[in-house]
């Protein structure tokens, strides 16, 4: 499979992950403010991380999530045309945290070079 092919059935399951997210009644997922950054499909489409981030305990978090795998799979087999719908593992995705500390040490910088 062409990689530029496996790009847009990345972002098609990131995608529609959002949306079914946003229809999750778990508490686990409500209460954490869960938004799905990134998915990344197999070769053979099999199986698919997808990445998110929180606002509440993560941990909690991927919980709730692990407990609708079953809700966001049927989601994704409905919405999406594929010949097989993956399997779903989440993980935490630390990039915005990353871009969050990194930002706040350029601002440190910044200040420091105005105070001079």
């Amino acid at each position: 499979m062409a990689k530029y092919r496996r790009g847009r059935i990345n972002d098609a399951v990131a995608e529609a992950l959002a949306v079914a997210v946003g229809e999750v009644r778990e508490p686990k997922v409500i209460n954490n403010f869960v938004s799905i950054t990134r998915a990344e499909v197999a070769p053979d489409l099999k199986y698919a991380t997808v990445y998110f981030s929180c606002i509440g305990d993560s941990a909690e978090a991927g919980e709730g999530l692990k407990k609708c795998t079953g809700m966001l799979r049927h989601y994704l087999a409905v919405n999406l045309n594929l010949r097989i719908t993956p399997e779903l593992a989440f993980v935490k995705d630390g990039s915005i945290e990353h871009g969050a500390k990194i930002a706040r040490i350029l601002e440190e910088i910044n200040s420091k070079k105005e105070e001079s």
